[in-house]
Formats: structure tokens, sequence, C-alpha cells
């Protein structure tokens, strides 16, 4: 999962020469700023997407070029929250500083457009989606009517597939239908015959009925969710990118499988519909590496009325060898920061990702720039902060309490991550230990 074709504001360095300024080189848009905007902008900046307004163009730049310079120059664009202290990721979004000094030379030197002839081909990408041309759509079944106010619990939508055979799946994106409605959505694969969500019908949207969570101490202690029945195909989030593989890696879906959408809706104020789908690209030859996306979650913790960095924590033993693809943070409002950490059974243990300043409104995928082998007994931890205080932004009420909670005023703290293994392995022998045989030598799982 590292790697990354279309990519919201770009990845790497631009595949276009970026003449850095000079005291003899007139920057102008054309030559110099347009590639860079390519490489690094447009996968977000442009009708439809994430960012607020367009950079295709001069005329659609020009506007924009002092609000590009105070951002760049802050590094609040583009948006990229690990310290560059612990890990090294394919998709780092930084601009160099020569990059950025290019923007600057340009705004400051009257944000000229130049030659057109000097511009480079424009980019090609394909409506509505950042993977490029799906080879199958799925969407929901029905549309959904969100209403103006309330809370919207979590709702399920479910499609047969009819798969008549086993499908690998290279790349896959999960598109709302709605932004100002979706909180997020996540898209989820059934296993024939999984007891998960039985209720659930392609006739119409389902909502669980609310069960009273138990509370128990907050050890610390997690397991890795979706381990048996049903599994994580991909998930969108705010500012989020879609998930995407490596040559040789891949996704399945068995044959006979339904797809699940796990939507969760956000009212604001205005009545709106939603029909949100995903797209899937599928492996044109049997793959060497399975990936599966799990994550690692706390749902006991119990954070202070006021406190302004309460840590809380969540570890896993791993009980299989792997391979360490991504990692994807996620809380809520009040989320301030966030580590995963790596203890190796010899009792060495490093930083795989620090994220010290979270933001709800960009959840990044950090893809690793080289897999790493996570030996079996290697223990993940992941430790949070929040800040409840009157001072953090966006603080739904700082006077309460805060649980676990689905519903954006209530926290979550969950780790995602992919891991890769050979094709024939489970995700369930990564995350349980092996029981002892039995008595007669058999094992009982």
């Amino acid at each position: 999962m590292r790697g990354q074709a279309n990519a919201p504001v770009g990845i790497g360095h631009s595949a276009f020469s970026l003449v850095p300024a000079t005291a003899n080189h007139e920057v102008t848009f054309h030559q110099d700023v347009e590639p860079l905007l390519q490489a690094r902008c447009q996968g977000c900046h442009r009708p439809g997407e994430a960012a607020p307004m367009s950079l295709l163009s001069y005329n659609d730049a020009r506007p924009w070029a002092k609000a590009i310079k105070q951002a760049v120059l802050a590094r609040r664009m583009p948006p990229w929250y690990a310290d560059p202290s612990h890990g090294k990721f394919a998709n780092d979004r930084r601009m160099t500083d020569s990059e950025i000094q290019t923007l600057v030379s340009w705004v400051d030197g009257g944000a000229k457009e130049g030659d057109a002839a000097t511009a480079p081909a424009p980019r090609d990408f394909t409506e509505g989606w950042t993977i490029g041309k799906p080879d199958q759509v799925i969407e929901l079944p029905q549309t959904y009517a969100v209403p103006a106010t309330g809370t919207v619990e979590y709702t399920y939508f479910l499609v047969h597939t009819n798969f008549a055979e086993d499908k690998w799946v290279e790349q896959v994106e999960m598109r709302p239908g709605n932004k100002a409605v979706v909180h997020h959505a996540v898209a989820i694969v059934r296993l024939p015959g999984a007891k998960y969500l039985t209720e659930l019908t392609a006739d119409a949207p389902y909502v669980p009925s609310k069960k009273e969570v138990v509370r128990k101490p907050d050890t610390g202690e997690a397991s890795l969710g979706f381990t048996s029945g049903a599994e994580i195909l991909t998930v969108y989030v705010p500012g989020g990118v879609a998930y995407t593989l490596e040559p040789g890696q891949a996704r399945l879906i068995p044959k006979g499988s339904d797809v699940i959408f796990q939507m969760h809706y956000t009212t604001n104020g205005k009545a709106a519909t939603d029909r949100s789908r995903v797209g899937f690209i599928f492996a044109k030859e049997p793959p060497r590496e399975r990936v599966y996306n799990t994550f690692i979650g706390n749902r006991n913790f119990r954070i202070p009325a006021g406190e302004a960095n309460y840590p809380v924590t969540a570890r896993v033993t791993l009980y299989a060898e792997t391979r360490l693809l991504s990692l994807f943070p996620h809380m809520h409002l009040r989320g301030k920061s966030f580590e995963y950490k790596a203890t190796y059974p010899n009792g060495e243990s490093e930083i795989l990702l620090n994220v010290p300043k979270y933001d709800f409104n960009w959840q990044l995928s950090y893809y690793l720039a080289e897999p790493k082998v996570l030996p079996k007994g290697t223990v993940i931890e992941c430790v949070a902060h929040y800040d409840n205080s009157a001072n953090k932004r966006y603080n739904p009420d700082p006077k309460a309490k805060v649980l676990y909670g689905e519903q954006t005023w209530e926290e979550m703290l969950d780790g995602f991550l992919d891991l890769g293994m050979p094709v024939t392995q489970r995700l369930q022998d990564v995350a349980k230990p092996k029981p002892a045989p039995s008595a007669t030598g058999a094992d009982s799982r």
C-alpha cells in the first residue's frame, strides 16, 4: 500500500523538471508553477474533490496566489502530519524547500502567467475517481434521505455481489454521494455463511438496535477488529485518500460474498440525500500477497471534563509473522496526537508513526516506504492523546466526560493498519493465539 497513481495533492517529485527560483530566472505560472500544482495539488484542488477551490488553470489559481504562498510557507499545504523523526513514507506530501521557494517567488514576482506554450499537458483525471476508471462500481441499493437535524445512528446497506468466482481487488475507492453529510463510510466484505449482521437485507437500510455498552476497566489491551466473517475493504473519511496497493498485492472478495456499506451520516441543518458507491479495479493475475485492513481499538476509556492532554492506549500482540504496509489513525474532534509503537520479541522497540497534531478534517493514511516485517510476538501499541479543554477548537462540550461512542461528539481510538500476508494465511492466525492442542492431539480451534 505504498505508491499511489493519481493521488490527491501529489506524491513524490513531479515528472517535470521544476525550476527553482534564481536571481536570473523569472518564475511564471505555465513554466514553473503549473507542473508543481499538477504534482502536488490538483488531485484535491479540482471540481468535485476535497479542496474548496480548483487549481487546474492560471485563471483558477491567480486569485489564490497570496493564500497559496501563506499556506506553503506555514506548511499547512499540502496536508501532512507525520513527525519526520520517525518512519519514512512513500506518500510523503511535504514540499521541498525548492518547491516552496518556486511558489513564493512566483507570488512575489506578481504571479505572472508566462507563455502558454511552455505549459505541461493537462493531467488526465477520471472524473469522480482517483484510482482511475473502475472495473466495477457498487452503490447503495437505495437513495438515503438524511434529515436536517437530529442524530443518525450508523446505518447499514447490503449489496449481493453475485460473484461466481473469487475476485482479487488491486485498487478500491469509496466515494461519498454527499460529502456534506457523510461523516465516514466503510465498505465491508461479509463472507458466505458469516454470522455478521444477519438481520440486514438488500431491501432496506438497517440500523442495529442500540445495545448498552459494558464499560470495562481501561487496561489498554485490545484485539484486532474484523477478524472473522467480515473484512474491511476500504474506508472514506474527511481528507482521506483511496487505499492503494503495490503490484502483486490484492484484497480478496471470495465468491458468494456480500458487500456491506456502513454509513455514518451527520446532520447539518439542511435535509439531504446520499447514494455513496465503491469502485474496484481487479487484479489481472493472481497476487503473491494478500492484504488485510484491520484496526486496533479501545472502547473502555473515560476522558475527564476539561482535561487538555489525556492519554489512551490500545495494544495487541501478533501471533504470526506479518508485514506492515500502512497506518491510518482515527479519532474524533478532541483528538490531539496519535502514535504507533512496535515492541519486538527481543525487547527492542521503535515508533512506527507519530502524528503530533492530529486533524479530524485531514485523516491521512501513511504508506511505509518499505514494508516492515513484524515477527511473531510483536506488540503494537497505539497511544492517543485527547484535548477535552475549552481551548480545543470544535470541542463539542469541554464540561462533559467523554466515553467511546460512534457519534462525532463522542470519541474513538482506532489505529487502522494494512497487513500483507501469504495468500493462504488468515487474519485470525495473526490476531488470536492458537489454542493448545487437546488431549487427543487435535487442534481445538
